[in-house]
């Protein structure tokens, strides 16, 4: 596919969810049927290997797979897709780069090396022999809270002029004062947030979400993206009861330990899209899927927009 680029990159994009088998397997049917559902939803594109997506605990065999099943898909079906290639190794990191640069996806997401912090030239240069690894590929850089190395705001343009490739970042998002920071430093890359706060986020200028919104209903989280330009008071009470039912129902879960990926099977089991189920791979804790199912009838009821055509 085309390059993405800052003015390009935007918008919900769905995150690939991998099932787990009882023996640790993926279960490479029911990933496939998944794939299918999420191709046809209407996303403005999707991507493989954040968190949510396990990359940590991926094999290279699996890594080139799921990543081979992704493509094929979005190239029949017209979908824009990103590969992530992030790593705690820098050079496990390039060779995953490499690969998948193959595939020409619209951009290559990876995430900073991760055991020891990095300085900011070490962020820069570890960015620059990645680009040119891309190249003509373009970078998204992702930088969540839980990163070792926490990229300031004032280094996002010697980012952008030593390493153009990049045109695009995902982060956690913040207040008032973070998007103010975010457009004096981050300008020229597109700003992408946390999927629970998009309605805000986009009025203080993010240009989209990788989304778990889109992981608890991917249908829904495009009829609240366009309900966020045609009616944007309307998407910021969705948003509002969002947090409300994350904070009665997702948070606790965060609380006891439980880690995103756990937490984003548990929101895809509670939308009941595809048989993604809740389990994640050792060492992680898998959310009980009774849980999902018990509370699927009170996300319908608190958050009826997230759900289109069902109860109709």
């Amino acid at each position: 596919m085309e390059p993405l680029t800052p003015g390009s990159l935007g918008g919900t994009w769905g995150t690939v969810l991998l099932p787990i088998r009882d023996d640790e397997s993926i279960d490479w049917p029911r990933l496939g049927a998944a794939l299918d559902v999420l191709v046809t939803a209407g996303l403005d594109g999707l991507y493989a290997h954040g968190t949510a997506g396990e990359f940590h605990a991926l094999d290279e065999d699996e890594y080139d797979r799921v990543n081979a099943l992704m493509a094929e898909r979005c190239e029949r079906h017209g979908l824009p897709y990103q590969i992530g290639a992030g790593h705690m190794s820098a050079q496990t990191c390039l060779a995953r780069v490499t690969r998948a640069r193959a595939l020409r996806p619209g951009a290559i997401q990876v995430t900073l090396p991760d055991w020891l912090p990095l300085s900011r030239g070490e962020v820069v240069r570890f960015l620059a022999r990645v680009a040119a690894a891309a190249d003509p590929v373009p970078l998204v850089l992702y930088n969540p809270p839980h990163a070792k190395t926490q990229v300031p705001a004032d280094l996002y343009p010697v980012i952008r002029s030593e390493v153009p490739a990049v045109i695009g970042i995902k982060v956690a998002g913040g207040d008032a004062r973070w998007y103010a920071e975010m457009r004096r430093h981050a300008a020229g890359l597109a700003v992408f947030v946390a999927g629970h706060d998009l309605a805000s986020g986009r009025r203080h200028g993010a240009a989209g979400s990788y989304s778990n919104i889109a992981a608890l209903s991917p249908a829904g989280a495009m009829a609240w993206q366009r309900m966020m330009a045609a009616q944007p008071d309307a998407a910021l009470d969705v948003e509002r009861r969002i947090h409300e039912f994350f904070a009665a129902h997702v948070q606790p879960l965060q609380r006891g330990g439980y880690a995103n990926p756990a937490l984003d099977k548990f929101l895809a089991h509670l939308g009941d899209w595809a048989d993604i189920g809740t389990r994640v791979r050792w060492p992680y804790e898998s959310v009980d899927a009774a849980l999902a199912v018990r509370l699927r009838p009170l996300a319908r009821a608190q958050l009826p927009e997230l759900f289109p055509g069902e109860g109709t």
